[in-house]
């Protein structure tokens, strides 16, 4: 399995890695990596995550993290949509 990242997800990682730069240096490290090594092991396990609210999409948790990424699994292939902030407002 390959990772593809979508322009939109791209843009949402880096608005995080910027507010918590700003606003929780102290965070932004241990973070970044837990987003990105979650993302990583979907490659392992590309079902890991629940059902999404759109059809043929995926969402996993970051937990403790309040992020969720929402991804779809294609042939060889798991995109990754979006990360959203769980007080975000969401489709």
């Amino acid at each position: 399995m390959r990772i593809r990242w979508t322009p939109a997800a791209a843009a949402d990682l880096q608005h995080i890695s910027d507010y918590l730069k700003e606003h929780h240096p102290h965070y932004r490290q241990p973070t970044m990596r837990k987003l990105y090594d979650t993302i990583r092991a979907l490659k392992q396990w590309p079902r890991r995550g629940r059902p999404g609210r759109e059809e043929g999409t995926r969402e996993i948790l970051f937990q403790p993290l309040p992020y969720v990424a929402v991804y779809r699994v294609r042939e060889a292939t798991v995109e990754v949509v979006r990360i959203y902030h769980g007080a975000q407002d969401r489709p």
